[in-house]
Formats: structure tokens, C-alpha cells, sequence
């Protein structure tokens, strides 16, 4: 056999023991006529002691040896004279009497450890020797831990874990699909899943009353931090339910993963926020609320003393930093910058401190006197110290989404984003459609098949735009963990939303034919929710980006650099396809 023991595995208990190692070596080192090798694989790090002494051969034998070598040993526990404790076999070492060198490595490209010298670029091109790496590793074992966790709540509520396919039909509402060639239909193609929304609503239609799947999710979109092109969801559906049915059931499983992943235990319900409210104080409709901060609209204080900024501006609303009195105005200026940058686009930054005796001191002290500048600090519940930053502008909406980045920036700054202080909440009411300029025309918020709240069902001939959505996000420390809605199910309401979307009847029937068709075969009332795993994962392993809980994800410009994925096609792939490329410049 390869291996008796793990790298991990033994103790004083072994002491003694004839064993067989067997692994990659993470580094090497010669003092005076000893030389001392530590064995890595996945499990843990062994230390193996060659001693010149007993065997001259041998121990010129591991001086050969060099990083990532992968060998295998024999040799006999002792108790290490010189203990580690950072590891978990710090108390033992292991004489060796035979080594065999199962395969020389190259010298790799950047070192195999934890505070490793390699950049994102070369670690992704070599990514399985990322892999490698202990905390990579570790957040590999924490999604594998979570899916079982998942299944196991699922499994226990009756909930059937069915596949759905992979090669669909293209549906261009939302994201961009990704689409593929049909060889045997040519001229035409299958898209990829952007989510199993249509499939698992049929499954509520054929009976299955609950399912779940963790399933591959395909969007063509821009990447950012929390986004890939490829991503899994942890998908579910429940027939005969309202809202507070699915809340219940989901945010069940998040205390479940909660108390079985981090061994935190929460009692409490989770808090609830309208989006009209997420917008209104916070800019977001994913609030980060492990601080307060919340924005205090100034118009009725500020406006009409003569500061043309405020004075001509839709919006004026401003955070309270508490204890923050204290910033320089270097810092000052940094926040100003921060805001104009072009991502956020404000055209500039007010700041006001409250001192020591109360009073105001503004960066636009001139246009205001000091009554009115206490109105202000009385609007915020201000206390010397504090720290009042405003900003205004011409649109509401998007002033709101500036002022979320300056209060996330400064949160930031005070420390006040702890990634072990978890904030969970739901945001529901959501509107049903939001107004697209580009297309004139209203678009699903989430998708065509989320059902208005059954009070708002009267607005959709008279004022779509007021009406609300079924539908609920789950929002923690700031990021969309998950969110789903109630589905339509009556054929006459669901026609009346793609009207209202858009659809003619022909193109409606063209691209959700089959569901509709199948509604009139005795849909019952349904509605799920997708949690996103990697976000989970990289949530709880303390992670800014979703990439290192993926095995072998993409880079910000959707490309497997390991891979050089896409690539061209051979012509003679092009010709069974029956395709011509044809690159626009």
C-alpha cells in the first residue's frame, strides 16, 4: 500500500509505530548531519528526520530532494524534541529508513503556502497548484460540508433532489444567455440554464411538491467580485405555500448552516425591510446592517439658503459617523475623491463636525448659519464627535446609491464591517416591474413569472408601476444570499404579465408555450427561493470574492486561464456546425 497513515494523522499515541507516508514535500532542511523534510498532503504536514549517521546514503538521497516532489516513505514514530505547535502533528516526527520518490517536480511557480508570493494571474493559471494551498483547500472542505448540511435539512423536510437539464431553450429576458450549436439542427441552438426556474415550476405541475437541486447556473454578464459566469445554486420549490411558508423553510436552513457550519446558534426571527425602506434609508436593496448610518433627508433644512449645490438639487441627504469628528482633512479629501470617482459619480462631498460644545462646524459654513446648522445635527440625533458627510444631486435614485457607497466606505474605514458579525435579514415588497428607458417599456424586476401581491393585482391595469412583487430577498452583511418570490399559476394572470412586459402572444407562446400549456393541466399555487452557495461560502469563509470557493473559476474577463478557454474552433468543428465566423470590427 501507498500510505498506512495520513500527513495528518499521528500522534504521541503512535509513538513507536512502523508507518508509510506518502505526499508532496513542502520544504526541506539540512542542519549539520540531519536533514529535516516536511510532508504535506492534504490532511495535515509530517515532519520526516533523515540522520546522516545511521544512514549516509539515504540521507544524500533526500538532499536531492526539492519542492513538490511526491514521495513515499516507511520509518518509525518518535516524539520531536523540538515541538510544533501550529501544527497538529507537532509532537512527533518521523525516522526514516526508505524512500521512494514517486515523482520529481518541477520548481513551481510560486510557493505552496498560505501567504503565498504568487498573484491572481499566475495562481489561476496554475490553479491546482493553488489548490493546493491549505486556506484554497479549506474553503474547497467548507462547500463540501455545506452541501451535505443542505441536503440533510432538505432531505429531512421531503424535499427530492431532481436534475433538470442543461442544454435548454434560449429565453433573452434578463442576463445574456450562453448558447450552443445544435449539429443535428443546424441553424439553431440550445442556451444554457441562467437558472432551472421554467423546469422546476414543472415539477410543482407534475406533483413533486418539493424539490431542490444544487445546480450549475450559466449568465453571460460582466464580472465582478461576487459574480461568475458560472455558478451554483442551491435551488428550491414547494407547492400548496405562501410567502411566510418559504421564509419559514428557508430561513430554517440559514440558522441550520449558521449553527452547523460556524457553530453560531440564532434564536431570533430575522428582520424585515421593505425595499421602498432599503432604498429610502440605506441606497440598497441589499443592505449591509452591522452598523446604523442611516441616511437622513435634509431637503426641508438644507435647501433655500442661498447654496446653489442644495438649493438646485432633487435629493439632499447625508450619515452620521459616530465619533468620527476626529477625520483630517486629508481623510476628508480622500472622501471626497472616493465619491467623484467615475463608478460613483458624485460631483462632490459636504462634511460637518459636531464639537466638543455642541456646535456646528461645516465645510459650507458661509451659506448657513449656525441655527439652521443645528437643525441639521438635531435631524441626525448628532453628539459631539460626530462626523455628518451630505450629498446631493438631480436624481434621487442614483444619489441615494452614491450616499450607500460613501456609508459602506466609511463603515469600512471605522471598522465597523467585523466579517465574523453576522446581520441577517429579508427585504420584501419589491416592485413587480421597474420602467426601462432604453426600451421604453417594463421589465420584470426579477422574472416574468413572479406573482403580484394579491392586494396589487387591481393596480396592474391602471398603475403597474405601484404594483408590488411576492417576493423576498435574504440580505446578509450586505450581499443577496438568496431571493425568490411566489409563481404565478393561473394562465389568464400570467398572459396579462407578458403583456404587460412586452410579449406579443406569438412570442410568448413561442419561448413559454409549454409552461403555459402546462398551467392549464392544474397548476397548483408554488413558489421557491435559490440560495447562491458560492456566496454562502465565501460569507462564511471570510472571503471578498467568490473565486477561491470555486475550484477553477474564471477571471474578471470570463476567461480559464489555465485552460485558455474560450478558444477558437477547428474549422472542421466550424463545418459540422454548419457555422461561419464572421468577427465585427
Amino acid at each position: 500500500m501507498y500510505r498506512t497513515h495520513t500527513c495528518g494523522e499521528l500522534r504521541l499515541s503512535d509513538i513507536n509505530k512502523q508507518v508509510t507516508l506518502a505526499g508532496w514535500i513542502q520544504r526541506t532542511r539540512k542542519m549539520g548531519g540531519m536533514t529535516f523534510v516536511d510532508l504535506r498532503d492534504r490532511y495535515g504536514i509530517t515532519q520526516l528526520v533523515f540522520n546522516e549517521e545511521i544512514n549516509t546514503e539515504l540521507c544524500d538521497k533526500a538532499n536531492k530532494l526539492g519542492r513538490e516532489f511526491v514521495i513515499q516513505i516507511n520509518g518509525e514514530v518518535r516524539e520531536r524534541y523540538n515541538k510544533n505547535s501550529q501544527i497538529s502533528t507537532g509532537d512527533i516526527e518521523i525516522i526514516v529508513n526508505d524512500l521512494n520518490i514517486l515523482n520529481a517536480a518541477n520548481t513551481p511557480p510560486f510557493t505552496i503556502e498560505d501567504n503565498t508570493d504568487g498573484g491572481d494571474d499566475i495562481r489561476m493559471k496554475y490553479r491546482y497548484l493553488d489548490l493546493r494551498r491549505n486556506s484554497v483547500r479549506s474553503n474547497m472542505e467548507l462547500r463540501h460540508k455545506m452541501t451535505i448540511e443542505v441536503r440533510k435539512y432538505l432531505d429531512e423536510l421531503g424535499f427530492l433532489e431532481v436534475e433538470t437539464p442543461i442544454l435548454i431553450g434560449s429565453t433573452p429576458e434578463g442576463a445574456r444567455d450562453f448558447v450552443v450549436p445544435s449539429r443535428m439542427n443546424p441553424g439553431q441552438f440550445y442556451a444554457l440554464p441562467q437558472s432551472p426556474q421554467l423546469f422546476k415550476q414543472l415539477l410543482m405541475v407534475s406533483g413533486f411538491d418539493r424539490y431542490f437541486q444544487i445546480a450549475k447556473c450559466f449568465r453571460d454578464e460582466d464580472l465582478r467580485a461576487d459574480r461568475q459566469p458560472e455558478f451554483t445554486q442551491i435551488d428550491c420549490e414547494m407547492s400548496f405555500v405562501d410567502q411566510e411558508d418559504v421564509i419559514s423553510t428557508f430561513e430554517g436552513m440559514a440558522k441550520h448552516l449558521f449553527k452547523s457550519i460556524r457553530g453560531i446558534e440564532i434564536n431570533d426571527s430575522f428582520q424585515r425591510i421593505s425595499w421602498a425602506d432599503a432604498m429610502k434609508y440605506y441606497g440598497s436593496d441589499k443592505p449591509d446592517l452591522r452598523f446604523d448610518m442611516k441616511f437622513v433627508e435634509l431637503m426641508d433644512i438644507m435647501k433655500g439658503h442661498g447654496f446653489p449645490v442644495f438649493d438646485n438639487a432633487a435629493f439632499v441627504g447625508g450619515i452620521c459617523a459616530s465619533g468620527a469628528a476626529s477625520y483630517t482633512r486629508k481623510q476628508l479629501d480622500a472622501l471626497t475623491d472616493f465619491v467623484k470617482r467615475p463608478q460613483i459619480g458624485a460631483k462632490g462631498m459636504v462634511y460637518a463636525r459636531v464639537e466638543a460644545d455642541g456646535s456646528v462646524k461645516s465645510s459650507v459654513d458661509k451659506f448657513f448659519s449656525q441655527d439652521v446648522l443645528q437643525q441639521m445635527k438635531n435631524a441626525f440625533e448628532a453628539q459631539p464627535g460626530d462626523l455628518i458627510l451630505i450629498l446631493s444631486g438631480d436624481d434621487v435614485m442614483k444619489t441615494r446609491k452614491q450616499l450607500c457607497e460613501l456609508r459602506l466606505e466609511v463603515g469600512s474605514q471605522l471598522g465597523l464591517r467585523d466579517k465574523d458579525n453576522f446581520v441577517c435579514l429579508w427585504v420584501v415588497d419589491f416592485p413587480l416591474f421597474e420602467w426601462d428607458e432604453e426600451s421604453g417599456r417594463f421589465m420584470a424586476m426579477h422574472h416574468p413569472f413572479t406573482s403580484p401581491k394579491p392586494e396589487d393585482i387591481h393596480l396592474l391595469d391602471s398603475d403597474p408601476g405601484a404594483v408590488r412583487a411576492n417576493a423576498y430577498d435574504m440580505v446578509i452583511n450586505g450581499v443577496e444570499v438568496g431571493g425568490g418570490s411566489i409563481r404565478i399559476y393561473d394562465s389568464e394572470l400570467q398572459n396579462k404579465m407578458f403583456k404587460l412586459l412586452g410579449f406579443t402572444e406569438e412570442k410568448a407562446q413561442e419561448q413559454f408555450g409549454f409552461l403555459m400549456d402546462a398551467f392549464k393541466f392544474g397548476a397548483p399555487p408554488h413558489g421557491g427561493l435559490a440560495y447562491g452557495l458560492d456566496r454562502w461560502v465565501s460569507l462564511f469563509a471570510g472571503l471578498d470574492s467568490i473565486r477561491d470557493c470555486i475550484a477553477f473559476p474564471k477571471n474578471n474577463s470570463g476567461r480559464d486561464v489555465m485552460t485558455d478557454a474560450p478558444s477558437a474552433l477547428d474549422p472542421s468543428q466550424l463545418d459540422e456546425l454548419n457555422l461561419i465566423i464572421d468577427i465585427k470590427e
